[in-house]
């Protein structure tokens, strides 16, 4: 209700400002933003969890060589390990408690975190559960290889960092030159809204800056 509520103010701002050519691109970029907001949320929220994973997983280990049973050594990592983990933990003992299997409630986690490196936890958990074994000493090798990972992903990141500002700035380039000019040269732009071939030109403008903005994150997004 909130996005429909905004959608419309914006398309009633546009088309108070600049007509029915103002009004839909107002009133579309409100859904669109809402969604490219939530989605920097999510993905916030995703990076955080995978960088405390390593210290989560020694406090669980450390819990069950304590002696605690996993669900109590989860808890333990609910009550003391920073958000989003401990909500997260908190949310994998709760679905325990009221009936479902630890392993589909690991798993959810695994995906709604888009993690694969607590997909292997989950994985060494359900196999630690049939054949047994010294479940911390596992988790001690999978904090292990997560740590080894994150290293190698932090230095990805650092190096493709000047690669992304690029792309940024080149997309935002054309976009900032066409409002300088409608504002300082209004007469300039409108020569494109007063053809049919203007229209044609923007239209394949747009095209191609999709295209582009395709291109560049193909090329600065790693995935390892």
């Amino acid at each position: 209700l909130i996005v429909l509520g905004a959608t419309l103010g914006g398309a009633a701002v546009g088309a108070v400002i600049g007509g029915p050519l103002l009004a839909v691109p107002l009133g579309a970029a409100v859904p669109v933003g809402a969604r490219v907001y939530l989605a920097v949320l999510a993905k916030r929220r995703q990076s955080a969890f995978a960088d405390q994973l390593d210290d989560s997983l020694q406090l669980l280990a450390s819990s069950l060589r304590a002696g605690h049973s996993l669900l109590q050594a989860m808890k333990s990592v609910s009550q003391e390990a920073e958000e989003p983990t401990a909500a997260e933990f908190t949310r994998i003992v709760n679905e325990t408690r009221v009936g479902r299997p630890l392993g589909e409630a690991l798993d959810e986690t695994a995906h709604r975190m888009d993690s694969e490196d607590f997909s292997w936890v989950s994985q060494a958990v359900a196999i630690n559960r049939e054949v047994g074994g010294n479940l911390a000493e596992v988790l001690d090798g999978v904090s292990h290889t997560i740590r080894e990972r994150n290293q190698i992903r932090r230095q990805v990141k650092a190096l493709s960092a000047e690669g992304k500002l690029s792309a940024y700035v080149l997309l935002a380039l054309p976009v900032g030159i066409g409002a300088f000019l409608s504002v300082s040269n209004p007469a300039y732009i409108g020569k494109f809204f007063e053809q049919s071939m203007g229209y044609v030109m923007l239209a394949v403008a747009g095209v191609l800056m999709c295209v582009g903005t395709l291109w560049l994150r193909k090329v600065v997004s790693f995935k390892f």
